[in-house]
């Protein structure tokens, strides 16, 4: 999915090798300028919005440091679609209490970043440290079958000199059964320590899948594209298909087109109750390698006159 790609540092005036000083100065003159409040710009209340979304990330050394390395973005006109592992692996920490970010914001950084899920922001005040997030790519299996999952997270942190480094966090985490994309995982007071003798934060995990060699996911159900024969198509076969639980005997109804969708019940995601897995046939035409085949397909067009266009009118 593209979206529009935001620079941040555009937005704040910014190089970008701005120090964090210059962000928080540039933050407080913006931010006076736009208040919706106080602002007679006819478009303040966006761009006070589009300041805040900006701040967030550049203050922030671990958002910062994910943002960079997308570099300047793309040239004008084109789209932008971010990496599928962009900010897997990271760990944040929450965004503001209520925030509501842009698209661009959610697709690097996760939906939890941007639900304002952070609501214990004031540890010290609250007795509880600030709640983190993170978002991982999980292959589909882990949904299939649910279980214990080894998983590194990468949390930024700045060094004594001032510059980012990161350390790796090891975690072993269960993933419930049946988990869809953009659910999460909570692990209670795997978040940043508090102040005092207050409870740690939590640690939310938001969950993506790594793409299948053969399963596409549609909320709890599976699409498969199964090559059949022409012969297979036109005459009806039974043939072997793959399942999450395995192979299985498929009939291939005669006269199926390419794009037919045969349904297998409860073949999908694990849930209650569960989703269903759609095989979707695609014709598969055989090579015309050498003579042989080149007449066989000479004899088809003659026993079998045919115009594929004929829909179109030509």
């Amino acid at each position: 999915m593209s979206v529009e790609f935001k620079d941040y540092y555009k937005v704040m005036g910014l190089a970008r090798d701005a120090t964090d000083a210059q962000i928080k100065q540039a933050y407080r003159k913006l931010a006076r300028k736009y208040h919706p409040d106080v602002s007679k710009e006819p478009d303040a209340e966006a761009r006070f919005k589009e300041l805040g979304e900006a701040y967030e990330v550049l203050r922030s050394p671990e958002k910062r440091a994910a943002y960079d390395r997308l570099g300047t973005g793309p040239r004008p006109g084109e789209e932008f679609r971010p990496p599928p592992d962009f900010g897997a692996g990271f760990e944040f920490s929450g965004a503001g209490e209520g925030a509501d970010y842009s698209d661009f914001f959610e697709a690097l950084f996760g939906r939890a970043a941007g639900a304002g899920r952070a609501g214990r922001r004031g540890g010290y005040d609250s007795g509880h440290g600030e709640d983190h997030h993170a978002r991982v790519l999980l292959d589909l299996d882990a949904s299939l079958q649910g279980g214990s999952r080894s998983l590194t997270l990468r949390v930024p942190q700045i060094d004594a000199q001032g510059h980012v480094t990161v350390r790796d966090r090891a975690l072993n985490v269960r993933v419930p059964q049946g988990i869809l994309p953009g659910q999460t995982i909570r692990l209670a007071g795997q978040g940043a320590p508090a102040h005092g003798e207050g409870k740690p934060g939590d640690l939310y995990i938001e969950v993506e899948f790594q793409p299948h060699p053969l399963y596409r996911v549609e909320g709890r159900d599976l699409y498969l594209d199964l090559p059949v024969a022409p012969w297979e198509a036109a005459l009806g076969a039974t043939v072997k298909a793959p399942t999450p639980g395995g192979l299985v005997d498929l009939k291939v109804p005669a006269a199926s087109q390419a794009g037919t969708k045969l349904r297998l019940r409860e073949r999908g995601i694990p849930a209650s109750p569960p989703g269903d897995l759609y095989v979707v046939l695609q014709i598969a035409l055989p090579p015309a390698r050498d003579e042989n085949g080149k007449a066989a397909y000479r004899a088809l067009a003659q026993a079998l006159p045919f115009n594929p266009r004929a829909s179109l009118g030509v």
